[in-house]
């Protein structure tokens, strides 16, 4: 039985000549990231703090609602337990606005803010995977050091003083911020979640129709299938989750190698004259449909 190397668990190398943060994977492929600088930082950040302060506003107007209709004393002031509960949920509030937006839209928002999203940038693990809540809240915690003394002084320099532009948030998460690239639309024809609702083969010079009624379906011998198990399955679900965030070439490249290496395992040709990223497909739909035989 042939065993094979994941291309998605990359390891990460400098690239001395730009200021790119460059992945080569164990195919021999290299996924590089341009690495976003403070400018561009700054940018995202300014609205980000913008959206804040307009999140603040519209508390601020609902807490002078509640405040006014709130029970007073016979002086016209809150009384005891009113005011312990109004500084708490003051104190909570910020909390969740000043830490949470930050942490939250980032762990799903796929390593985006509002801000971030706006300038097209993004965090991502030092391994070129989408960051998950953990990094993203250690990142945000240390926040509030890198803003000392005032306006990020801190976060500055320590990204003046690496090549990758890392705030100390990024040092101590393990992860940085890169500009996104200009990719096509999702081969499932949608930008949310992808589901696999049915096996399709389709010739790579007919692609752009794929969905139309002009697909071929094809079934793979369920006896080849079921010399795969879950991790060939994994493979392929984290090839399609980071397929978008790649290059064509890079995407094809490894699409076509997880295509042959899947191929040689079940013991079958690879097909010829169809996209390796179809045939994926149906492989994933087939071992989710059918199980395996491990």
């Amino acid at each position: 039985m042939n065993e094979f190397r994941d291309p998605l668990r990359p390891d990460p190398l400098p690239d001395p000549l730009t200021d790119q943060f460059t992945i080569d994977t164990p195919e021999q492929v290299s996924i590089r990231f341009p690495i976003a600088g403070i400018g561009s930082r700054f940018l995202a950040i300014l609205a980000d703090t913008l959206l804040q302060i307009a999140v603040y506003v519209a508390l601020f107007l609902v807490f002078v609602l509640v405040v006014s209709s709130a029970p007073k004393t016979y002086a016209g002031g809150l009384s005891r337990s009113g005011e312990k509960w109004l500084i708490a949920g003051l104190i909570l509030v910020h909390f969740v606005i000043y830490w949470g937006y930050f942490t939250l839209f980032e762990a799903r928002w796929n390593g985006q803010t509002p801000g971030k999203k706006l300038f097209k940038i993004r965090v991502i693990q030092d391994s070129g995977r989408q960051i998950t809540f953990f990094e993203s809240m250690t990142r945000n915690l240390i926040r509030i050091v890198d803003m000392l003394p005032s306006i990020y002084l801190v976060g500055v320099i320590s990204m003046v003083c690496n090549r990758w532009h890392k705030r100390l948030g990024d040092l101590a998460a393990g992860t940085l911020v890169v500009h996104e690239r200009a990719t096509e639309e999702p081969i499932w024809g949608g930008t949310g979640p992808r589901t696999i609702t049915a096996a399709t083969f389709q010739p790579a010079e007919r692609e752009p129709d794929f969905l139309s009624q002009h697909n071929v379906a094809v079934a793979l011998p369920a006896d080849a299938v079921a010399r795969l198990n879950a991790e060939d399955l994994n493979v392929i679900d984290r090839f399609f989750s980071r397929a978008l965030d790649m290059d064509l070439t890079t995407r094809g490249q490894i699409a076509a190698r997880l295509t042959a290496q899947m191929s040689a395992k079940m013991n079958v040709e690879a097909p010829k004259d169809i996209n390796p990223e179809r045939v994926l497909e149906a492989i994933a739909y087939q071992i989710r449909t059918h199980g395996t035989g491990h």
